[in-house]
């Protein structure tokens, strides 16, 4: 998939040689591109690398926590005890789906909390990328852990009556109720989920919210309103986003983004987000996901069949829901195939989602000051094969790249304004700045 959008970038190039010859560049890209990552400077860089780095081990040990906490219930008997139970107290099949489930869900949460107490609280501190105290990071905890038992284990439920019902084909009504499920989830999210840990309000009346909101308009999105986030809750990075589905469809920046960044860069990230929804990505995503969940669970559906013989670990049929362990655990080693699959298929929307906001918002420095800021927490420049298969984003180095060489070829052809290559002098990132400061201020005496 990547391979096929960087075959179309170089088929454009060479399609166009001719032109680029009669206009030579004002600036050389590759040199700009270094300018703009040499202001992170080496400590900034190898904080960025080495926390991003981290994040890989992160989540192979995630992984392989979940595989050991679940079959732990599997092979102690505890699953097939717990449905017994059930069985003889609520007796119908779909409460002891839910009570299962419920187990299951609330066992996991609770065995692996520290682990996610170091990862997503101590850890996120030490790279000072979490504003939250332990108090407000426990209470956000909580209501997702809380949704999340609620909705997850309906779902589940929901797939396991399926599985009584259909047996040998659940893997193809699964994967389209689960469809469904996503399609729901998605048009609810920013309605009723997101205000649960984040308050949203219009933004400002200001020349900048009107220039998105007539951007957003110019390219078809219905938007009378951009929203913005207090993503400063949890932390100080940047974001945007596109969420909902159909009428519920909102375009939202953080306000650490109108704090943090330039007008330039607010434009070319928003434009950004215009292109996700103007190039349908949602029912693209949607017709992939639904490819990968029709595989997975085939695959998930005749490896149960194939480990689970003759009632082992006191699981009846891939139908009882004391397999729920086993069926997680295989669930979790296919994801390790089809994860690096569907990273590469997000890294191709989100770069035409780049050209697309270039293109629109014609905020080439913009955006490579908004790539910059977000190295704070993403390495700047992988190996190819590092990013083909951690990254579901392209790199601040290909963004910044792509951003300079769409500048100089736009200024070759008298379509933009004449400019350097490069940042503007001085520029430095924010978090580059406080860091040197208080480096200075505990040196002074």
């Amino acid at each position: 998939m990547r391979a096929l959008g960087f075959a179309a970038f170089a088929a454009t190039f060479a399609l166009a040689g001719s032109a680029w010859a009669a206009n030579p560049l004002p600036f050389d890209p590759e040199l700009a591109t270094h300018a703009w990552l040499a202001t992170m400077g080496d400590e900034a860089t190898a904080q960025s690398n080495a926390y991003f780095e981290g994040g890989y081990l992160i989540d192979f040990a995630n992984i392989a926590l979940s595989i050991l906490v679940a079959g732990v219930l599997l092979l102690l008997g505890w699953a097939r005890d717990v449905r017994a139970w059930l069985e003889k107290t609520v007796k119908w099949f779909p409460l002891v789906a839910l009570g299962m489930a419920l187990f299951v869900m609330l066992w996991s949460t609770v065995i692996t909390f520290p682990f996610n107490y170091y990862s997503e609280f101590v850890r996120e501190h030490q790279y000072g990328l979490l504003s939250q105290t332990f108090s407000e990071w426990f209470t956000d905890q909580l209501k997702g852990a809380g949704v999340g038992l609620a909705i997850g284990s309906v779902f589940i439920a929901i797939i396991y009556c399926i599985i009584r019902v259909a047996k040998n084909t659940w893997w193809i009504w699964g994967s389209a109720v689960s469809l469904v499920f996503a399609v729901i989830m998605s048009m609810l999210y920013p309605v009723f989920i997101a205000p649960m840990f984040n308050e949203s309000r219009p933004m400002e009346q200001s020349a900048l919210r009107d220039e998105i909101v007539a951007m957003a308009q110019a390219n078809g999105v219905p938007a009378e309103d951009v929203y913005v986030y207090d993503r400063s809750r949890q932390t100080s990075t940047i974001s945007a986003n596109v969420s909902g589905f159909g009428e519920t469809t909102r375009i939202s920046l953080a306000d650490t983004l109108l704090e943090r960044a330039s007008p330039e860069a607010v434009r070319a990230v928003m434009a950004h987000e215009i292109g996700h929804y103007v190039l349908r990505h949602n029912i693209s995503g949607l017709i992939f996901s639904s490819i990968i969940i029709v595989i997975t669970f085939a695959v998930a559906h005749f490896g149960f069949l194939a480990v689970a013989k003759g009632e082992r670990w006191g699981v009846r049929d891939i139908s009882d829901p004391a397999g729920l362990p086993l069926l997680l655990v295989l669930l979790s080693v296919i994801g390790l195939f089809t994860a690096p699959i569907q990273r590469n298929f997000i890294y191709f929307n989100e770069q035409q989602a780049d050209m697309f906001g270039l293109n629109v918002a014609r905020e080439p420095d913009g955006f490579a000051e908004a790539s910059v800021l977000l190295s704070e927490y993403r390495k700047m420049e992988p190996s190819a094969l590092e990013e083909w298969f951690f990254y579901d984003h392209p790199s601040g180095w290909n963004r910044v790249h792509n951003s300079m060489v769409w500048k100089a070829h736009e200024i070759a052809a008298g379509r933009l304004a004449p400019s350097p290559g490069g940042p503007p002098e001085g520029w430095v990132p924010d978090f580059v700045r406080e860091r040197e400061a208080a480096a200075a201020a505990t040196s002074t005496p």
